[in-house]
């Protein structure tokens, strides 16, 4: 079995780290680059860095801002925000990048992943799955027992729209995605678990890795995220920024449940 891999995510906002409730009240937690650098020295498996301005702003990727991050985080790196061509996946590869995250611009033209796994391989595509509960049908005679759904979200969470997450995960693989990052909109920032059931209900109808992410509180939820939501990779934001966990304490949880991580050399925590 392949390691869970254990991914802390900084969204940035004007060049700084910040993280806020469903990306609403930021606070600045940082520089991109010294915390992608103690990230790495702390043993993450990944990291990802999201604007999470650029597509509400209407503008591209703050390159200079990756460039610093790659240039001291020797750990693979997945960029999002703002990518809308080929061309500008191009030059996200190019400032240091190893894989790119889309959203938005996937909503709005989805032969753009086809596009870019062509041109980059689809190992390098990824699509980011920004994902809202939607309520209980309330006709009469609904069936009580009706299976939740999810509708995808964009802008940061800022504007809905009418596709169905699990349908369009199944989509966007077809489209040339090679892997999925999947967020609560209803857990992120909460710290109240990650929607396992979001999760599973994703797994286990695609081919390709799932990373599980929002409302990571503590090492117990990265387990359940893999054990019960099928995750194969787990991501976390403000636990790790406000140290209020460790990777390697997560890692252990991991371990401990029986699911394996990669090891941390000895000393970092």
């Amino acid at each position: 079995m392949l390691a869970r891999r254990v991914i802390p995510c900084l969204d940035v906002d004007k060049g700084r780290v910040v993280k806020g409730t469903k990306f609403l009240n930021l606070t600045d937690e940082g520089d991109p680059a010294e915390l992608a650098e103690r990230y790495a020295r702390e043993g993450a498996d990944e990291i990802v860095f999201l604007d999470i301005t650029a597509a509400h702003e209407r503008r591209g990727t703050m390159l200079e801002v990756v460039r610093r991050a790659a240039s001291r985080a020797f750990v693979p790196l997945t960029v999002g925000g703002g990518v809308r061509s080929v061309e500008e996946m191009r030059d996200v590869l190019r400032s240091g990048a190893d894989k790119v995250s889309f959203n938005t611009a996937a909503v709005a033209t989805p032969e753009l992943l086809t596009a870019c796994a062509d041109r980059f391989g689809r190992q390098a595509v990824v699509c980011a799955i920004d994902a809202r509960r939607l309520p209980p049908v309330a006709d009469v005679g609904a069936d009580p027992t009706e299976a939740p759904r999810w509708e995808v979200v964009t802008h940061g969470g800022r504007r809905a729209t009418d596709l169905d997450a699990v349908t369009w995960a199944r989509q966007v693989v077809e489209l040339g995605a090679g892997e999925l990052l999947v967020t609560s909109m209803d857990r992120d920032g909460t710290r109240s678990g990650f929607d396992t059931e979001l999760l599973a209900a994703i797994a286990t109808r695609v081919r390709v890795p799932v990373i599980a992410s929002g409302g990571a509180s503590g090492p117990d939820d990265f387990v359940a995220a893999v054990r019960d939501g099928h995750a194969d990779a787990v991501l976390a934001a403000s636990i790790f920024h406000r140290r209020m966990h460790s990777i390697a304490s997560v890692k252990a949880a991991m371990a401990g449940a029986g699911l394996p991580v990669r090891p941390i050399e000895e000393g970092l925590a």
